[in-house]
């Protein structure tokens, strides 16, 4: 049976872990290596994450069968100061993928959102990624674009996406 529980600082190993099993399989046809390499480095250092929890307000959870854990999420709460939950990272274990897994995970932000306040949940997915199904099956509509330049030149082509809570 999955679970859902919530991450601490304490498990930021963990998080960086499946953060390096996923990204070269979600991204490899994407990103090349060097790109990569440099955003792995920037979004799952300790520092980085622990500047999203302590001072940007970034909650982190994660989907667990037992013992094992499948996957994690980030989200953020009044986002750009509105009722909009952030969903800044939501990561599956590619064997954990097609397992329900992510859903739940999603299911679990919106709860947070709910209790929070949010009417709405917002995120970014590249624009060529394969989890844009994924978003678009749990409600998620595009709502725009947006080009992100990164340090080195690298570029974040994304959609913006966004699902209406009731």
């Amino acid at each position: 049976m999955i679970t859902i529980t919530e991450a601490t600082a304490d498990d930021f190993g963990t998080i960086q872990d499946i953060a390096y099993k996923t990204w070269p399989v979600v991204y490899r046809e994407i990103l090349s290596t060097a790109q990569l390499q440099y955003m792995l480095e920037a979004f799952y250092s300790v520092e980085t994450l622990m500047d999203n929890a302590v001072n940007k307000g970034h909650h982190f959870i994660f989907a667990s069968d037992g013992d094992l854990c499948l996957g994690f999420a980030s989200f953020q709460h009044h986002y750009l100061g509105q009722k909009v939950t952030r969903l800044h990272k939501i990561y599956l274990l590619p064997e954990a993928q097609g397992k329900g897994a992510g859903k739940l995970l999603v299911d679990a932000v919106a709860n947070y959102a709910k209790l929070n306040g949010s009417t709405v949940i917002s995120l970014n997915v590249n624009r060529f990624n394969s989890a844009l199904r994924f978003y678009e099956k749990l409600g998620f509509k595009i709502v725009g674009e947006e080009d992100i330049v990164l340090e080195h030149g690298y570029l974040m082509e994304d959609y913006m996406m966004e699902n209406q809570l009731r």
